[in-house]
């Protein structure tokens, strides 16, 4: 598949800025180790895809973009069959995620975003919060090695104790109504298997308006590969693919702990009674 004309054109910092500024106001995000890490050479920044999505991803693209560094993400093409929501993605830099796509970002020297997970990780269920859901990918470190990129791995705390899920692909695909459609549409091809049904949630009271958690944010040092050039046997690509694996869940463990100090200082008493306890979630084993 040949890659999209690319025809992006940066928004201004300050659009940015006060397209987000609700949004930084409810979620107070803080940023970890972002100070440490070069942002003049480009990299692949690799993370953990959290519930919906929505609620960190924008924080974490404006921050970068204040600090001068354009996030080219690398999404689902499912993204574009949604009338308006596929196409302002693409205004705000998405683009739609494929090798020959990635290959060229790559060639003109931009950071890229991308997360393995998915849809798949973005439609979590019950008891999967902050799980990596990577199935056998390994894409990501095979483009990382071809091209001599680093990979800067992150982690995100934070939005999967915004919602509560209600119901899951699992539920949703043992109803009878969900069985009697399947009589009627190929449900399983539309929806991949189910990988591709969103839960349904719950947030503040029983709306889906998410809680006011605080959203935590944490970078790992970068991981070069130019040392790998020409290695990308499966064993190769694996063993990148489970290092990086290991930094995002080592950054999620450090978040945790860190928010286990920072929430009964820092958090402001209506936040602390908006949002849910963390208590047991920042106990970590």
């Amino acid at each position: 598949m040949p890659p999209i004309p690319d025809t992006f054109t940066p928004p201004s910092a300050r659009l940015v800025h006060w397209a987000t500024a609700l949004h930084k106001a409810y979620f107070d995000p803080v940023f970890l180790g972002l100070q440490q890490i070069d942002l003049e050479r480009p990299a692949l920044w690799v993370g953990n895809h959290t519930l919906y999505a929505m609620l960190d991803t924008p924080l974490l693209c404006e921050r970068l973009y204040q600090e001068g560094v354009m996030l080219r993400a690398l999404g689902d093409r499912g993204h574009l069959k949604v009338p308006l929501w596929g196409q302002a993605l693409l205004k705000a830099g998405m683009v739609p995620g494929s090798p020959e796509n990635c290959q060229a970002l790559m060639l003109s020297g931009q950071h890229i975003l991308v997360f393995p997970g998915g849809g798949r990780e973005v439609m979590r269920r019950k008891g999967e919060a902050y799980q990596l859901i990577w199935k056998q990918r390994t894409g990501f470190a095979r483009m990382a090695i071809e091209h001599g990129y680093d990979i800067i791995p992150f982690a995100a705390l934070g939005p999967d104790e915004a919602l509560d899920i209600v119901a899951d692909a699992n539920d949703i695909m043992a109803s009878r109504a969900w069985r009697w459609l399947k009589n009627k549409l190929p449900l399983d091809r539309m929806t991949r298997g189910g990988d591709m049904i969103p839960p349904l949630v719950k947030g503040l009271g029983f709306t889906p308006l998410p809680r006011p958690e605080r959203i935590y944010f944490g970078f790992g040092a970068r991981i070069a590969t130019q040392h790998l050039a020409g290695n990308t046997d499966q064993a190769t690509l694996w063993a990148l693919r489970e290092t990086v694996a290991e930094c995002v869940r080592d950054q999620l463990c450090a978040l945790k702990k860190y928010r286990a100090t920072d929430r009964p200082v820092y958090w402001s008493r209506l936040r602390r009674w908006l949002s849910t306890s963390t208590d047991e979630l920042d106990h970590v084993g």
